[in-house]
């Protein structure tokens, strides 16, 4: 079971890898006005969310503890990327608020994910 959950863990990884590097790429183009998400940022926040919800899954399945309040925010706070990034993926040029949010947000779960003990 240690196996299968650090596999999940390492997809998860990548999916907030994606997510991260399609924002930290296109900060520049924030700045001019002229960004917007790519398919690789919707993928990202996609993978996070079916990799993240595998991991609660066999984390419970093993007996392991499981944070439901952290991972309820977590989750929460997915969603709101993921409809973000849904909604306004067609858009020629994304708004630098919407996209500095999903940029905060992403760095956000990730600070919940890593120092939330």
């Amino acid at each position: 079971m240690d196996v299968l959950i650090n596999v999940f863990v390492a997809l998860h990884i990548i999916g907030i890898a994606a997510l991260l590097g399609g924002f930290l790429t296109r900060m520049k183009a924030m700045g001019e006005g002229t960004a917007r998400f790519g398919p690789a940022m919707l993928h990202g926040a996609l993978t996070m969310l079916v990799t993240g919800v595998a991991l609660v899954g066999l984390n419970q399945a093993d007996d392991q503890t499981v944070n439901n309040v952290k991972i309820g925010v977590k989750l929460a706070i997915l969603v709101v990327i993921l409809g973000l990034v849904y909604v306004k993926r067609d858009e020629e040029r994304v708004d630098k608020a919407v996209f500095g949010a999903v940029g905060g947000l992403t760095m956000a779960n990730i600070f919940i994910a890593t120092l939330w003990t």
